[in-house]
């Protein structure tokens, strides 16, 4: 999902600073968008590195091994 949302928040922020040339009392569109920009990069690179993290784990199975394995006991109440 971080890779995704960075990419979305990349191209509002893109639309908002580039393609917008609205007025909008009292709001910068520009400037929101430059943040939206910055907040879709540090997405992209926090969904990149988690990601590659997770790849990068092992995972070991322990198995333990005992001569009264199959013998099943019930206790009687």
């Amino acid at each position: 999902m971080g890779i995704g949302l960075g990419i979305f928040l990349l191209v509002v922020g893109a639309v908002l600073t580039f393609a917008i040339d609205t007025v909008v009392q009292g709001v910068n569109l520009t400037m929101v968008g430059y943040i939206l920009m910055a907040a879709g990069v540090l997405s992209l690179l926090l969904g990149l590195v988690m990601n590659t993290q997770r790849t990068n784990t092992t995972h070991r199975e322990v198995v333990d091994r005992r001569t009264d394995a199959d013998v099943r006991h019930r206790d009687q109440y």
